[in-house]
């Protein structure tokens, strides 16, 4: 099959390429030019009917949420519950995270459900089933992780974190480190354990072009997992990190080639000096590919309020050039999160985001902008509901307040600031 990289290269526009401008507000000729470049992607599988959604150069930063069950956590309605609350605020991707219980059926529920672009992460499936028949992670084959790989394909998922970057190379970098963390990417430290007991090389990174083949089959996005990501402030940006960067970069330029869309993924925590920073090192050692970050976190002791942490290095990821924020909720580090951590992690990674568009000048953010601000004006409180990230909240906020002030706000009352100046242009009349 021809590839939306082939068809961008050979100047054909898709009806996709249109859909995502129309809603990006850019024009088809941009989107397609920079999926042949491979600043842009499209994540969406050819076997998932769902709206494609553009993540990239100069469109708006987009936000995924993670859910799944654990074999101590395996309830459906659950992670329905959390869907349903995704879906109503409004996310643009979800990436299943699974590690137990009815993988296969959440998979299959988001799937024909939900018209969300999907990602997963493949390797979290193939260590469950290597458990249940080896008895450990570290005998899975390199046959059994593919098969995963081909099975998320054939079902439609449009994008899925590979960690093919983490080598036995920078395993010795690590090592030499000595970090205060060492691994804590779960993908990441599943590969860790499997090439340290088998005294191999990756086997996504030393089969690459079977990966390559079987995405590009599917015209699967792959996001290339950052498996030597900092657990940790004190670990960020150092050695073993870089070193994984520097094989996305060149696995980057092989999908690139191969027709295969390419995210990269990024760091997770890291202090505000250095966030723009890993972001411009980032687009220039992969040659400006779409860049996916988790936050990242400015500090660990964020512990119950991580989507606060998360959203303030989003942000500033968002403004230097991450195109795509991973949201964190209030529980991350803790436990799973639950339907109300979700819509939190969602609606502080949304401001993140629009914060982030604000800066780099994306049109539609600068104009719900400036809408906030008339209707601020003109104190027209359904307007401002109707166009806040939380209408809920918002309007139950407004029902708190006594009937005498509704007209303002209880802050100010009659001394609304609003009110105050608009009567002395007014000639104070």
């Amino acid at each position: 099959m021809t590839t939306r990289i082939e068809l961008a290269k050979s100047g054909i526009v898709t009806d996709e390429a249109r859909q995502v401008a129309r809603a990006e507000g850019v024009s088809p000729e941009k989107v397609s030019g920079d999926i042949a470049k491979g600043l842009t992607v499209i994540a969406r599988n050819k076997n998932h009917d769902t709206v494609p959604l553009g993540i990239g150069s100069g469109l708006r930063t987009k936000i995924n949420a993670n859910i799944g069950t654990s074999r101590d956590r395996d309830s459906l309605d659950d992670e329905k519950a959390k869907l349903d609350v995704l879906l109503k605020y409004g996310c643009d991707a979800i990436m299943d995270l699974s590690t137990g219980g009815k993988i296969r059926e959440l998979r299959s529920l988001i799937l024909g459900n939900y018209p969300f672009c999907f990602g997963t992460v493949p390797i979290y499936e193939a260590a469950v089933e290597s458990v249940e028949k080896y008895g450990r992670i570290a005998k899975m084959t390199a046959d059994d992780l593919f098969a995963v790989i081909r099975r998320h394909g054939e079902e439609g998922v449009d994008f899925i974190t590979a960690h093919a970057g983490i080598t036995l190379k920078a395993i010795e970098r690590l090592k030499q480190e000595g970090r205060v963390l060492d691994v804590v990417s779960r993908g990441g430290s599943f590969l860790f354990e499997w090439m340290i007991y088998n005294g191999r090389e990756n086997p996504l990174y030393e089969q690459y072009d079977r990966l390559l083949g079987i995405a590009r089959e599917f015209d699967m996005t792959l996001s290339l997992g950052d498996a030597m990501r900092p657990g940790c402030i004190e670990d960020a940006t150092d050695r073993a990190q870089i070193e994984e960067l520097l094989v996305l970069g060149e696995l980057r330029d092989r999908a690139l080639d191969a027709g295969v869309q390419v995210i990269i993924e990024g760091p997770g925590h890291v202090p505000l000096p250095q966030v723009e920073l890993n972001i411009r090192m980032q687009k220039e050692i992969c040659k400006g590919a779409p860049f996916y970050v988790l936050g990242p976190l400015v500090t660990d002791i964020g512990v119950g309020y991580d989507h606060i942490v998360g959203a303030i290095g989003g942000a500033i990821a968002g403004a230097a050039g991450a195109d795509f924020l991973c949201y964190l909720t209030p529980s991350e580090h803790i436990r799973l999160p639950n339907v109300e951590d979700v819509k939190e992690g969602l609606v502080a990674s949304k401001i993140a985001a629009h914060a982030a568009d604000l800066a780099k000048g994306i049109a539609p953010a600068l104009e719900k902008d400036r809408k906030m601000a008339r209707m601020r004006k003109a104190l027209d409180w359904e307007g401002m509901i109707s166009m806040s990230l939380d209408p809920d909240k918002v309007r139950a906020y407004r029902q708190a307040i006594p009937p005498s002030e509704k007209e303002v706000c209880s802050m100010c009352g009659e001394f609304c600031a609003i009110r105050t100046v608009e009567r002395a242009l007014k000639g104070g009349k």
